[in-house]
């Protein structure tokens, strides 16, 4: 049996790496990587896990996630059911900052960019706005060698550089310290709630998953996360409510809620405003209002 593993190695000789996925669902479990990456979501929408914050992901967004920043983009529930006909697209940019490029982030004329990656180490999410220029450097990149390449990403670096108005991904790695064996272990309950929180699970039930006590495994979750079970799962919930209320695709707000596993319309709504500043109906207008400005504009 294969063995999973938390700091995964990322294939390729280069510096510079370019990949393209197009496969059924993004990789699915939580894991980091000596590298940064840059990933422009090209199709696909899930639940973005960026050490201890949760972000809805959608086609036309990119991400940058920090060199050893625990991460998985976890797609919908519905990529993984049987006979289901979905698939993802995506482009990534990996690098090293710390590797041999580091040579390079330390010449005068590029320090700028060196301190721009060292501000933003816990990753960030690209502004609508700069999405095109920043996607047709990463094609272009994709497409070069040598030398080539390497001018194509330093020009795209000065780019991102430039920009002001970033989403944080993390203010700080709350897990920056967590070892190989606990981030298999803190991945499988990720993994076991963002699978089944639609339904009512219980904190015995997750305990179980993590081969303890629920008073062992409260404590263990709390120190590595920053999360209680119950804050966790809300989370959860709520980014997936969040997108199923921009999607269109429900008829009403109660039947979100209960499809993602809140039992009554006033815990939801409490819950909602809680996490997410508004009621759900102010976030749908604010939602509809920014992207019909964008259409218009």
């Amino acid at each position: 049996m294969k063995v999973l593993q938390f700091t995964i190695p990322v294939p390729g000789e280069k510096n510079i790496i370019a990949q393209k996925d197009v496969l059924p669902y993004f990789y699915p479990h939580l894991h980091r990587h000596d590298e940064m990456q840059l990933t422009w979501i090209q199709r696909g929408e899930g639940t973005l896990v960026v050490d201890n914050n949760m972000f809805p992901f959608r086609p036309s967004e990119i991400y940058c996630i920090g060199a050893n920043q625990p991460h998985v983009f976890k797609s919908e529930a519905g990529y993984f059911e049987a006979g289901n006909r979905k698939s993802i697209q995506a482009m990534t940019i990996f690098f090293n900052p710390n590797g041999k490029l580091q040579h390079i982030f330390e010449l005068a004329e590029i320090k700028s960019i060196k301190s721009f990656l060292n501000k933003h180490s816990r990753g960030f999410k690209l502004p609508e706005s700069q999405v095109d220029e920043i996607s047709r450097f990463m094609v272009k990149i994709s497409e070069q060698n040598g030398v080539e390449q390497l001018v194509t990403f330093l020009e795209m670096m000065k780019q991102l550089s430039a920009v002001s108005d970033l989403q944080e991904l993390a203010s700080v790695s709350e897990m920056a310290s967590v070892s190989e064996h606990e981030g298999i272990r803190l991945g499988n309950i990720y993994n076991f709630i963002m699978q089944n929180y639609a339904q009512q699970i219980t904190l015995e039930d997750v305990a179980k998953q993590a081969h303890m006590t629920p008073q062992a495994f409260c404590r263990y979750f709390k120190k590595r996360t920053r999360h209680t079970f119950v804050s966790f799962l809300n989370e959860v919930r709520i980014n997936e409510a969040c997108k199923k209320l921009t999607d269109g695709g429900f008829e009403s707000i109660s039947t979100i809620a209960y499809t993602c596993g809140f039992n009554s319309i006033t815990n939801f709504n409490r819950v909602f405003k809680t996490i997410i500043g508004k009621s759900p109906s102010d976030y749908m207008d604010k939602y509809y209002h920014n992207a019909y400005d964008a259409v218009a504009s």
